[in-house]
């Protein structure tokens, strides 16, 4: 007879949410081994993983994966920091990136049973986040970036340019990592929000009491800071802020952009 006891019949209820007979039985059919045990359950419909989908899973690691001309940012969400620098739950959100890159978005599905076997292995609520593919055009160059915190990578980006070199990518997505600009030029930023900016700023540049002559230049320099902080061709750049973006690029440009951050 396998060797468990009560204790290990009801943990394996909580983490599952199987009933007691089911996990007795689970736990008998493998010989006390919890974690086949669960697996077990989920083989047989009787393991209900869903069951944690109501608790935050704010957490998370998010992977990247460069393939010749196609790169792919993944995120796989969880509850705790500590489980979302696990080497299982690192290895796996790789794993699924380098599919994504090689075979298109949809291949993330293709993992959904090694998602609901880790569920049940680390006893928390992960899913697959946000999913992200860019395959560069002909004659464009793709590169990107993970920023790395405690084990594991919370900000990935993919850089995709018309002319230039990979390290030239590679630069601007270290660059967005730590900016994190809403658009790549004035027009990706929503005109209600610019509109919105420029009356604040008017309503502010009033109160100070400046000449009416001068009220739209003074205006206008002011957004023109404002979009130094969203537009990343207009930004410093991190390593040399005397530089701008679109200096650092010189004939190069930017064609996309993409970033994914943990929790966002």
């Amino acid at each position: 007879m396998a060797d468990f006891t009560a204790k290990d019949v009801q943990a394996l209820r909580q983490s599952t949410g199987a009933g007691m007979m089911d996990a007795k039985k689970a736990l008998t059919e493998n010989g006390g081994d919890p974690d086949a045990a669960a697996k077990w359950l989920r083989e047989k419909g009787l393991a209900k993983a869903a069951s944690r989908t109501d608790r935050d899973n704010s957490q998370g690691t998010v992977a990247v994966a460069l393939e010749g001309s196609v790169a792919a940012i993944v995120e796989l969400k969880c509850e705790t920091d500590f489980v979302a620098k696990s080497d299982q739950f690192t290895a796996l959100v790789q794993e699924i990136a380098t599919l994504v890159a090689v075979k298109g978005e949809s291949a993330a599905t293709s993992k959904t049973e090694a998602i609901d076997d880790l569920k049940l292995t680390l006893k928390e609520n992960i899913e697959l986040g946000q999913v992200v593919r860019i395959e560069a055009e002909p004659g464009h160059v793709i590169d990107s970036y993970v920023h790395r915190q405690d084990g594991r990578g919370v900000n990935g980006v993919i850089v995709e340019l018309t002319g230039g070199t990979r390290e030239l990518a590679h630069d601007v997505a270290v660059h967005v990592a730590f900016t994190k600009p809403i658009g790549i030029r004035r027009e990706d930023i929503p005109e209600a929000e610019v509109a919105e900016e420029r009356a604040t700023l008017e309503g502010i540049t009033r109160a100070e009491g400046k000449p009416e002559a001068a009220m739209e230049k003074i205006v206008e320099g002011r957004l023109t800071g404002w979009f130094k902080e969203r537009v990343l061709l207009e930004q410093g750049f991190v390593k040399d802020e005397k530089t701008t973006i679109k200096a650092l690029l010189g004939d190069a440009d930017v064609a996309r952009v993409a970033q994914v951050v943990v929790g966002s």
